[in-house]
């Protein structure tokens, strides 16, 4: 059971960097890249259910930290259901 949740965490923490590093690209401008297209198709579904919701605060968008925030708080329910049953 443990190394089910080791898992797990561990995806929702490499997806976290995935999103984190498709935003720097946004910033530098690189997601015409390989790379960059790569990303967007792994990070863009789950970010656009946020774009949807909140609006950009004009050329800002704030999806990504709700994002994040949202895997953070899934991991720790995560850590607190598998904590029930061990």
């Amino acid at each position: 059971m443990g190394m089910i949740l080791h898992l797990l965490l561990t995806l929702i923490q490499l997806y976290s960097y995935v999103i984190i590093i498709y935003v720097f690209l946004s910033w530098f401008n690189i997601r015409d890249s390989a790379v960059g297209q790569f990303l967007a198709r792994l990070a863009e579904p789950y970010l656009e259910q946020f774009r949807r919701i909140i609006p950009p605060l004009g050329m800002i968008d704030i999806s990504p930290i709700v994002a994040l925030i949202v895997l953070e708080l899934a991991s720790y329910g995560l850590k607190t259901l598998f904590s029930w049953f061990m």
